[in-house]
């Protein structure tokens, strides 16, 4: 179960959510020529292509954590910021979370690295009808602790991604109980990993803020 506390023009409140379904929407940046070139430089180093653009991949629902501290097999794994749809029975919701990867075995196949991390998402969440219309503007923004240093690890505003609807209109269906990242932006200087990760979704229409974080323990690869 997931806690959330949902923000409305027509007031707030706390519910527990049993999501059931989980969707991650990879390759779903707004430039497809862009999307076309990464594709081919990742091809180039081995990483296979995705079946179609954007993809939809599918992970196991008990990978979603609102947990404090997110525990990893080995140094190789980051976090990603993205926006997230939260279908529930009475509408959709937008939230925050971190697509979490383990990045050496992403090489090895892209879905496979999706399942192999928790997936953090915060505990607030907007109506997604508040927000739809001007979604361009929201920005959307990573601090990631890289040796000590607090360091802005990616930023941005959500015009370079799809909008929800167009993923959602290609996407399987998204019944209540599902819940769909939604794309990321690049990492500022690369991918690297963390020992803790803050995110922050900026409504500046509204003035206001979604913000989530976490740590990250590395485990031991025992062989």
């Amino acid at each position: 179960m997931l806690t959330f506390d949902r923000i409305a023009a027509t007031g707030t409140d706390r519910i527990a959510v049993e999501i059931t379904t989980l969707v991650i929407a990879g390759w779903a940046g707004r430039d497809e020529e862009a999307v076309r070139h990464h594709i081919e430089e990742l091809a180039a180093i081995g990483v296979p292509p995705p079946s179609s653009v954007p993809v939809y991949y599918r992970a196991a629902a008990a990978n979603l954590t609102q947990a404090p501290v997110l525990e990893v097999l080995g140094p190789d794994s980051s976090g990603e910021v993205e926006p997230v749809i939260v279908s529930l029975a009475d509408g959709l919701w937008l939230g925050l979370g971190s697509d979490h990867t383990d990045r050496k075995a992403e090489a090895a196949g892209i879905a496979l690295s999706k399942q192999l991390c928790g997936k953090p998402v915060g505990t607030t969440l907007w109506r997604f009808e508040e927000v739809e219309a001007h979604w361009d503007a929201l920005e959307i923004r990573a601090t990631a602790t890289i040796d000590g240093v607090a360091t802005i690890y990616q930023q941005g505003l959500l015009s370079a991604l799809r909008h929800p609807r167009d993923l959602m209109a290609r996407s399987p269906a998204l019944p209540a109980g599902s819940l769909m990242f939604c794309g990321t932006l690049g990492a500022i200087g690369g991918i690297r990993p963390s020992s803790h990760f803050a995110m922050e979704l900026r409504d500046p229409v509204l003035g206001r803020t979604l913000r989530h974080d976490y740590g990250i323990t590395i485990l031991p690869v025992v062989s």
